[in-house]
């Protein structure tokens, strides 16, 4: 089956996390690193990818909560 990219991120670390996030709703993910990392500390660039039939609930998750809507949630 096929990936479809979701997000590109500046580090790996935060792409892991995506990963993690979305492990966590049942979403199976995985995170491809874009480049080769110079020196410990640099930013890696990483894409985070998911199946195309769990795409837009992926974005939905990960996207941030609208300022609108914590409003109403108080």
């Amino acid at each position: 089956m096929a990936w479809t990219t979701l997000k590109t991120t500046n580090t790996y670390l935060e792409a892991e996390l995506m990963q993690q996030m979305l492990a966590a709703h049942q979403i199976p993910a995985r995170v491809v690193a874009q480049g080769v990392q110079a020196h410990f500390g640099c930013g890696t660039p990483a894409v985070v990818q998911v199946y195309p039939q769990d795409w837009w609930t992926a974005l939905l998750l990960l996207s941030p909560v609208d300022e609108a809507d914590e409003g109403r949630l108080e």
